[in-house]
């Protein structure tokens, strides 16, 4: 199993910080810096300095990293046109030696839409029909064939003899990832289009039920592609009890709730939860790390639960 670190800047964080904690990332051994697309804080903190542009901010890390992963848990559909979106997302791969990963869905959070002038479907239908689309449209222009164009005529998105390029460094792209729990629509674009399928904040149970509907939606598409299968979870960890319930705080969690819906507690329990994720299947565990002027715990996870992992 690798361990991934995943940051959600939207809730405080300058390019700096999440610089020194991407540097930490690739120093400490885990496997990628994963980083969400937000651009409004959630809950009670003030979130300054302000939210900051996921695929600016990964341009800038692929620059200042040198091996480590790098990508997002998910970019927001509503947020960007497939069109320039595709190119961002190849320039980013390139200016890391094909290091990126692409993270994708539909977007939900209507209030920073609202925040931020950005148009919001009505409906969850429409936002998911856009995402499938979106989908069809960014893999059929990194698949395009250098000198070929690319037409495609959807309800929402048309393209004529784009030129599709420039291509990502990767071949034949950056893996796509495809999360959540929905029973059918889900499954099947993950069939369809994903490298790796995730599931988001869920118990071990229910994570195992998700991989199963995802394992039948392949088996039903005649698939030979290989399926990664992950998990999202926050991670609290300490070396001792007053350590870890002061980590809790920090982050404004209960410690009881964090043991119960995340992987928290001693290095111990957070090892045997992990078992348990590997046991359904699970591949990649993201930690969702919520503290990220705490680099002290990046350097716990890797030296007492990683290492037991390997």
């Amino acid at each position: 199993m690798r361990l991934r670190i995943f940051t959600e800047p939207q809730q405080g964080a300058s390019y700096d910080a999440q610089l020194a904690v991407a540097k930490a990332t690739e120093d400490l051994g885990f496997d990628a810096f994963f980083r969400s697309d937000h651009y409004l804080k959630m809950g009670g903190v003030d979130g300054l300095p302000g939210p900051t542009d996921s695929w600016v901010t990964l341009a800038g890390l692929a620059r200042e990293t040198t091996h480590v992963r790098l990508g997002t848990l998910m970019t927001a559909a509503t947020f960007r046109h497939p069109g320039p979106l595709a190119i961002s997302v190849a320039q980013v791969d390139a200016m890391s030696g094909g290091r990126v990963e692409f993270g994708f869905g539909a977007g939900w959070y209507e209030d920073e839409h609202t925040a931020y002038g950005i148009p919001f479907p009505a409906s969850a239908r429409e936002r998911f029909d856009r995402y499938e689309e979106q989908l069809d449209v960014i893999t059929g222009l990194w698949a395009t064939p250098v000198g070929e164009t690319f037409r495609y005529e959807g309800r929402h998105y048309r393209f004529a003899e784009g030129p599709a390029l420039p291509k990502p460094q990767q071949e034949p792209r950056p893996p796509v990832l495809i999360g959540g729990t929905g029973p059918t629509r889900t499954p099947r674009l993950a069939a369809d289009h994903a490298d790796e399928y995730n599931v988001p904040f869920a118990a071990v149970e229910d994570t195992a039920a998700a991989f199963g509907r995802v394992q039948a939606a392949v088996a039903a598409a005649g698939r030979s592609a290989p399926m990664v299968y992950s998990a999202a979870q926050v991670v609290c960890c300490g070396r001792d009890e007053s350590e870890f319930k002061r980590r809790a705080a920090a982050i404004g969690r209960d410690p009881d709730e964090l043991r119960r819906d995340g992987l928290a507690g001693s290095p111990a329990e957070v090892v045997e939860k992990l078992g348990r994720f590997h046991e359904i299947g699970c591949e990649r565990v993201y930690l969702q790390v919520l503290d990220l002027s705490d680099l002290d715990h990046l350097e716990l996870i890797a030296a007492q639960v990683s290492r037991q992992l390997q």
